[in-house]
């Protein structure tokens, strides 16, 4: 091979070549070979190399750079490495881009979801990531390394959300850690409250709501674009709408048990809107962005929605409630028109 490649050999005293001619691995994607490199092996400054195969050439684009640096990631934080250097060899000339799917998918590996473990916690952390590219000034590449950074830590921070047990993330949480990302990264941000919601008529969603203790909640997040106060008719105007049901049982028409603490889960579509208003507040793209999200429990007790019943919804049209397992809908129907009034220009509904 030439190049990188070829370059890192010599520096490792020839075992990259080693490896290949052995035929140790042949470049099937998930293939790895890891090394210890002698003190004077050829000038590199390493101490431990790892070959990832990715598999054919044409197949490797920037998702598989992501896949492949998450691998690497967590292969050597599970061998306590404390710094890695990742040269992902995308092809094209396109360095930015490598770097960008590189840190993101390194950020994205390293996610651990045991917050609640007490044995077998994982207690290694990488502390540095360079990634090494050719093709790309120097400037391009910290900016794009700097997106990988923002966009993997926003998906981290929805895998979070959606992690938490359905006591741990309640609609009122949910609002507060919506409150927060506004807070830190400079977003516009409104929590509706029940009698607001009433005001507004949002009978549909106030009809999953009812079977809960919990009160529920509407965040409405917005992004404004530097030096822009408000959005013009016409204008290019996105609007997100997530459905964040923080526990669903199904209601009166209850699911059955097997599987039923995976409904914490209903609420990952609101988790994603979050999550991607966290990246945009700091990615900063030239248009106004709207987050749209509804938070309540869908339980059954004296006080819920049966099947049966007939609820009104903001827009003035009646729904007859067949089966309470399709609160979804009911909530993103009200909040879908409540966006629509906003007046964004296109409009993107996320379910779980």
């Amino acid at each position: 091979d030439e190049g990188i490649l070829k370059d890192l050999d010599a520096g490792a005293g020839g075992v990259v070549r080693s490896i290949l001619e052995a035929e140790e691995m042949k470049g099937k994607e998930g293939e790895s070979a890891y090394v210890h490199i002698a003190a004077d092996g050829g000038g590199l400054k390493a101490k431990r190399l790892l070959l990832v195969g990715v598999g054919a050439r044409e197949d490797y684009k920037a998702a598989q750079v992501s896949q492949f640096a998450g691998l690497v990631a967590r292969t050597l934080r599970s061998r306590n490495v404390k710094s890695i250097g990742l040269v992902p060899r995308l092809e094209g000339g396109d360095a930015a881009r490598a770097a960008k799917a590189a840190v993101e998918g390194a950020i994205i590996g390293l996610f651990e979801p045991d917050k609640y473990r007490t044995v077998e916690k994982e207690e290694r952390s990488v502390e540095r990531l360079t990634v090494v590219v050719e093709g790309a000034d120097e400037e391009a590449l910290r900016g794009s390394a700097e997106r990988g950074r923002v966009v993997g830590e926003s998906v981290n921070f929805t895998r979070d959300l959606a992690n938490e047990p359905g006591a741990y993330m309640t609609p009122t949480i949910m609002a507060e850690r919506a409150q927060q990302i506004a807070q830190e990264f400079g977003l516009e941000v409104e929590v509706l409250d029940q009698p607001q919601l009433e005001e507004l008529g949002m009978g549909a969603f106030l009809s999953v709501a009812r079977g809960s203790e919990q009160p529920p909640k509407l965040m409405v997040l917005k992004y404004m674009p530097d030096g822009k106060s408000s959005v013009g008719d016409g204008e290019e105007y996105l609007a997100l709408v997530g459905k964040g049901i923080t526990f669903d049982t199904g209601g009166i028409s209850l699911k059955p048990g097997e599987n039923m603490e995976l409904m914490k889960y209903d609420m990952t579509g609101g988790a994603t809107v979050l999550g991607v208003m966290r990246a945009v507040a700091q990615l900063k793209p030239p248009i106004p962005l709207l987050g749209v999200v509804p938070a309540t429990e869908n339980m059954p007790s004296g006080k819920a929605t049966k099947p049966g019943d007939v609820v009104r919804a903001m827009s003035g049209k009646t729904i007859e409630v067949i089966n309470t397992d399709a609160e979804g809908r009911l909530v993103l129907a009200d909040c879908l028109h409540h966006a629509v009034e906003q007046g964004p220009e296109r409009l993107v509904d996320l379910a779980t």
